[in-house]
């Protein structure tokens, strides 16, 4: 049997920019060892399947690493949605879509911008409200970074895990220069994973210039590999600045550099809505494609 395939990459404009995403629209048939082994093909650091709604929403989706399944991802949700809508799979495009993805975290809710019949944007609001884990050891943190403590700030916030559907250790460092120099160690990681914590660090800097923050994203567990764009721990970062900001009720919005250190730039927009609580994030971006083709499956590989 064959499956339809489209590859594209999200949170850019530019063709080989942002982070690649493998999206099948129609995985109907296919189990979860199958799905691990095609995202382990394409060896991207998300593969997203589409399978038809189970609650009444537009779809559902399934995220898969090379390593193992996601219960949300950001990535992965905007470039589904933009596949989806790019190749008439939602209809044809008149203006903005709303569309709603099934996932394991929650339902999310994808806006999908449209001008000229093209899709020139999508934004996301993360399945979950923000929520604050552990506070972690600057000593543990810089070892995991493989930089010296006094590379990590600690004046807004301490190292600590955030989420708004993925957990993430979040990390302010003390300026771009120890951003450019992270890498993780392995000797630290295994320590934050021995306190329970999932490694997979991000890293972040306040910046002046066109941006508001440069971040980079490490995820060990998947192959080792740097994100070049990471949606879901965008969302949790914006949360956490936002309830550390207090002030008055209402929206901010943030603008992220990622994957400038890889060569694959990528600028995801976070908005965040302030209620008393931090009470919802977003965050999107542009998209483009890049491929598409079948993946041939054989009539014993479907269970």
């Amino acid at each position: 049997m064959r499956y339809r395939y489209f590859t594209c990459d999200v949170f850019t404009g530019t063709r080989f920019g942002g982070n690649p995403l493998a999206v099948l629209p129609d995985a109907a048939g296919l189990d979860a060892g199958l799905m691990q082994r095609i995202a382990r093909e394409f060896n991207l650091s998300e593969t997203s399947f589409v399978f038809p709604a189970e609650a009444g929403h537009t779809r559902k989706v399934r995220i898969f690493t090379p390593a193992g399944e996601l219960p949300f991802a950001g990535h992965p949700n905007v470039g589904t949605a933009f596949v989806l809508a790019a190749t008439g799979a939602l209809g044809e495009l008149r203006g903005r879509l709303s569309v709603s993805f099934e996932e394991a975290a929650g339902v999310v809710p994808v806006a999908i911008e449209v001008a000229g019949g093209q899709v020139t944007s999508c934004e996301l609001a993360a399945p979950q409200p923000l929520s604050l884990g552990k506070m972690l050891p600057v000593p543990l943190v810089a070892a995991a970074l493989s930089l010296p403590v006094e590379a990590i700030r600690t004046d807004s916030h301490p190292p600590q895990e955030a989420s708004c559907g993925l957990p993430f250790p979040v990390v302010e460092l003390a300026n771009r220069a120890a951003l450019e120099r992270a890498s993780p160690g392995e000797a630290g990681l295994a320590g934050l994973a021995a306190q329970g914590v999932r490694p997979a660090l991000y890293v972040y800097v306040r910046s002046s210039d066109e941006f508001d923050l440069r971040a980079r994203s490490f995820a060990p567990a998947n192959e080792g590999r740097e994100d070049p764009a990471t949606g879901s721990a965008g969302c949790a970062l914006a949360g956490l600045l936002t309830y550390l900001e207090g002030g008055a009720d209402g929206t901010r919005s943030y603008r992220i550099a990622q994957g400038v250190e890889l060569g694959r730039p990528s600028l995801l927009v976070a908005r965040t809505e302030r209620r008393g609580a931090v009470v919802r994030s977003w965050i999107g971006g542009a998209c483009v494609m890049v491929s598409e083709g079948t993946i041939e499956v054989g009539a014993g590989e479907t269970r």
